[in-house]
């Protein structure tokens, strides 16, 4: 039986990989509800044994910081144990930087394989770069929650092998955003990935909005951070071109999206986030694909917002601990 334990109380990455608002715990005449105070996050995961939940107590508490959740995850039959916490501390009695330090001494006390702790408020955002082809739906979904702060992230460039017009809905929300835009035209002997490292080199992760084209393993070894995909949910029934009009002409009852690590396998990453809506009958082809591409938007969204909140951990060889 899988163990889980929650207690109450008191940049990722998965080649090497990384919701609830914070707002939530801000509870009248609650000491963390205090301005001086400031949300912070640890994930850990090291080798299981007696006594971690406590010393990692204590590191927050013996600094005045409060813990006001925790989850734990120890897989039955297996040595490993992860965790993730939320904690409210005074930055003046714990300043960063010796936050670093003492989470650090746990992590040799415990041989940990991670431990990364990270506070919203002081530390940078997380740098991405999107790449997105001809589709718009999860592109456009992405850049407006960007925009009304939904998405912790800084958006460095939007690169496509789409040649988006200057009058698009899409170009004038870069333009007045000041977000470059980078039309790089590939073929099958040239995806031009030299070109979009160079765009990239600086960034923490990148996303993957609906492009079409396969990054090489090439490309992700050199890049050597975490790259996230969306694709419909319908694979591996449906493969080739237009796979929502061949899963309506199937009778489908059931469709999805997921979202994902992008690894050398194609579509074969560790899977971060899926959803699922019923179809039926009564569906014409129209709102089908409407059904889909809400999904695709839903589910790309809560995987980006999963990833910088520190929710998700590599698990095993192919597979993700997601709190």
């Amino acid at each position: 039986m899988t163990l889980t334990r929650r207690i109450s109380s008191s940049f990722p990455h998965f080649v090497g990989f990384a919701k609830r608002s914070f707002k939530s715990y801000k509870l009248p005449g609650d000491p963390s509800s205090s301005p001086s105070l400031t949300h912070g996050i640890h994930v850990f995961n090291c080798p299981d044994e007696v006594g971690i939940v406590a010393k990692l107590s204590e590191c927050i508490a013996s600094k005045g910081g409060n813990i006001l959740g925790a989850d734990v995850f120890v897989p039955e039959k297996k040595n490993v144990f992860y965790s993730r916490s939320e904690f409210v501390f005074d930055p003046v009695k714990w300043p960063r930087e010796q936050m670093d330090e003492d989470f650090l001494k746990l992590s040799k006390m415990f041989s940990a394989t991670r431990s990364v702790v990270r506070v919203p408020d002081l530390d940078p955002k997380f740098k991405i770069s999107v790449l997105a082809s001809k589709q718009d739906h999860c592109l456009v979904d992405l850049l407006y929650a960007w925009q009304e702060g939904r998405l912790p992230v800084d958006i460095t460039c939007v690169i496509s092998n789409h040649n988006r017009g200057p009058n698009t809905h899409v170009m004038r929300f870069l333009e007045r955003n000041n977000i470059p835009y980078y039309y790089l035209h590939t073929t099958n002997e040239n995806k031009r990935e030299r070109e979009i490292l160079e765009l990239v080199l600086d960034t923490d992760f990148l996303v993957l909005a609906r492009y079409m084209q396969i990054l090489s393993g090439h490309f992700l070894r050199t890049y050597g951070k975490d790259v996230i995909n969306i694709h419909h949910g319908l694979l591996p029934s449906f493969k080739g071109g237009n796979p929502s009009k061949q899963a309506f002409d199937a009778g489908v009852k059931l469709i999805g999206a997921t979202s994902h690590f992008v690894t050398e396998e194609l579509d074969s990453g560790p899977i971060i986030e899926q959803m699922v809506e019923r179809v039926s009958h009564r569906d014409n082809l129209q709102s089908f694909v409407q059904k889909s591409e809400n999904l695709e938007r839903q589910c790309l969204a809560k995987a980006m917002t999963s990833y910088c909140e520190l929710r998700v951990l590599p698990y095993e060889e192919n597979r993700t601990v997601v709190f």
